[in-house]
């Protein structure tokens, strides 16, 4: 049984081979094997010089983020970021390498993992949050919704304190990085965080200013004390000085709060497409 640690040594430092692409990503976006000692790994190899500038986040540090979200992820316990490093080298070059999500028996993954789905109007399933009403296919009315589960709720509350600017329906994966794993739910595609404006846009606003659970509050204490600590030295590495700082803010405000985020003003609050 492979170990989370020792996915990460050969996520780091196995060899890469690419083994095809993800064409839909706006970014190159490549299926890879990393093998080390004899033991192979599929991940996703996202290499910097396959960047798409743009224009509110610095260039060629995308992939630098999704590091650091996945490191934000890992000192808390979350555990919504599947296991992320940076790649020094690649067959395309420095870039990031994370974890394939397998879903649960492998074959096609559920879009929105299962947990977040667009419904035709009226059809909310018991237990779900609304999020927003629209119009589908042909004018027909529907409503996006999610699940009230606990993982995406510490998902929710990890995006509003990295400032995930794409949340989308499609970035919500469930299954495992692991064969003997049980499966899980997990965020992917962080490119987009840790801007030192707020930008937060999320389908996941189906809790929005409720309340935040003693467990959920008691983590983000544990957060700020990392921040500075060993993940802020960490992080340092990763992003600015500024965007280093503005995580410590959002982090304060949320435990200050003591609530989920609420949309903004100024900035679109939903990704599109949803999905």
């Amino acid at each position: 049984m492979l170990a989370r640690d020792d996915l990460l040594e050969v996520l780091e430092s196995g060899d890469l081979t690419v083994e095809g692409r993800l064409v839909d990503a706006s970014n190159a976006t490549l299926l890879a094997l990393a093998a080390l000692d004899g033991v192979e790994v599929m991940c996703v190899y996202k290499p910097t010089a396959g960047e798409r500038p743009l224009w509110d986040f610095p260039d060629a540090t995308l992939g630098l983020r999704e590091v650091a979200a996945y490191e934000v992820s890992a000192a808390v316990g979350w555990d919504v970021v599947p296991p992320t490093v940076w790649r020094e080298d690649g067959p395309f070059g420095q870039g990031m390498a994370q974890a394939w999500v397998t879903p649960p028996g492998g074959g096609e993954m559920e879009p929105g993992g299962g947990l977040v789905d667009v419904v035709a109007r009226g059809a909310v399933p018991t237990g779900w949050r609304e999020v927003v009403e629209a119009h589908g296919e042909g004018g027909k009315p529907v409503t996006l919704v999610h699940a009230d589960d606990p993982v995406l709720r510490r998902m929710c509350v990890f995006d509003s304190v990295v400032n995930n600017a794409d949340r989308k329906g499609g970035h919500v994966l469930h299954g495992h990085v692991l064969p003997d794993d049980e499966p899980s739910t997990y965020g992917v595609d962080h490119g987009v965080t840790f801007s030192e404006d707020e930008k937060l846009r999320t389908v996941l606003w189906g809790w929005a200013g409720e309340r935040l659970d003693d467990e959920l509050v008691a983590d983000l204490e544990r957060l700020t004390d990392a921040l500075d600590g060993a993940l802020g030295d960490t992080l340092a590495l990763l992003l600015t000085r500024r965007e280093l700082a503005r995580t410590k803010q959002r982090v304060a405000r949320r435990l200050r709060e003591a609530a989920f985020p609420l949309p903004g003003d100024g900035w679109p609050s939903l990704p599109w497409p949803a999905f």
